[in-house]
């Protein structure tokens, strides 16, 4: 039997939503290996000057517990 664990994270990038998703499954990749999939819970873009500056996600990241 195979146990899959969930781990919550949040990311940022400057380039979009798509970066920052994938910024947060390389920072989950430096402690966690088997990564199966992302769920993005949440998405914020943070604005100045009527410019979006900054683009965030919070996502839940799962991933395959090894056996033995």
């Amino acid at each position: 039997m195979s146990i899959i664990k969930i781990i919550e994270v949040i990311a940022t990038s400057d380039q979009g939503f798509d970066e920052a998703v994938q910024n947060a499954v390389d920072e989950a990749s430096e402690t966690v290996d088997n990564i199966e999939s992302v769920y993005v819970k949440e998405m914020k873009a943070n604005v100045e000057n009527n410019q979006v500056v900054s683009y965030g996600v919070n996502a839940k990241v799962s991933f395959r517990v090894n056996e033995g």
